[in-house]
């Protein structure tokens, strides 16, 4: 008998040391799945959804709020309640499915990869949302993205119940300083905008102004085709490239319009990080 005690009493030391130091700071909400256990009675064990309005119902309690409590604050909750029907209730409370831990990408640093994700997939395009199945930190869910080469890591940031945090993306990102990581929380909004040094950035008299990633070999011509073309008030031979050399400005003038005249020896290769600028023609 004194075997089996000792036994137990292992056991329980092992399972609450075990348990990683973030389980009890969980924080349901919307969308969790939890089970409920009422210790010998099984007619009140239930599995059940946290609906859109944050609550749950079970026999007897009928509805409560479960959104927005620990675990533990809830399995308080619901044995005060049970009291009034059960002697002395021993309830258990256990998330077995984690939804409401969304987190948010912003920019046009990094592209999705997978709808509606869990930690790793969000909506296809730039920016979207992330279900987090697990506790993951910062560090760890920017290694899911892909690639972050295109990203502005200076100023990248992370915006926390409407407050930007102090986190150095540099530094954390390239030289793996766990010092800038944190545990991520609900709602979180992560914001990884695009390098400009590996785009080309189109402005004027073009059809569709903005940034576009850069390709090797790329041309001024291929920049304004990328941006849809000229306007009608365009003036092909007044394109002006903008580079940035060393500490200084390049300012480099190309005859687009005698380059689809034929002489494409006037086109100009561009290097990431060029302005293409269309100017408007006098009338």
């Amino acid at each position: 008998m004194r075997k089996k005690t000792l036994c137990f009493w292992y056991l329980l030391i092992l399972l609450v040391v075990g348990l990683p130091a973030y389980a009890e700071e969980f924080i349901i909400g919307e969308e969790d799945m939890l089970q409920i256990s009422v210790w010998g009675n099984p007619d009140l064990s239930v599995t059940v959804p946290v609906r859109p309005d944050g609550m749950i119902s079970m026999p007897l309690v009928g509805d409560m709020k479960a959104s927005g409590t620990t675990p533990k604050e809830l399995k308080k909750n619901l044995e005060k309640e049970l009291a009034r029907y059960v002697k002395t209730p021993v309830v258990s409370v256990v998330v077995t499915a984690i939804n409401s831990f969304k987190i948010y990408i912003l920019g046009d640093g990094v592209r999705m990869q997978s709808p509606g994700g869990t930690a790793g997939g969000a909506a296809n395009g730039l920016s979207g949302q992330i279900t987090l199945r697990r506790h993951t930190t910062l560090l760890q869910l920017l290694s899911q993205l892909g690639s972050l080469s295109d990203v502005d890591l200076k100023n990248a940031y992370l915006l926390r119940a409407g407050k930007m945090l102090t986190i150095n993306f540099e530094t954390l990102v390239i030289h793996s300083d766990v010092a800038q990581d944190v545990s991520l929380q609900p709602n979180d909004v992560i914001y990884l905008p695009a390098g400009f040094n590996n785009r080309i950035r189109v402005t004027g008299a073009v059809r569709t102004p903005g940034v576009f990633p850069y390709i090797g070999g790329m041309t001024a011509l291929d920049a304004i085709l990328s941006a849809g073309g000229f306007t009608d008030f365009a003036s092909p031979n007044s394109v002006l490239i903008v580079r940035k050399e060393g500490s200084g400005i390049k300012n480099i003038e190309v005859k687009l319009k005698d380059v689809m005249n034929g002489e494409i020896s006037k086109n100009v290769a561009l290097k990431p990080g060029d302005i293409v600028m269309v100017k408007t023609g006098l009338f």
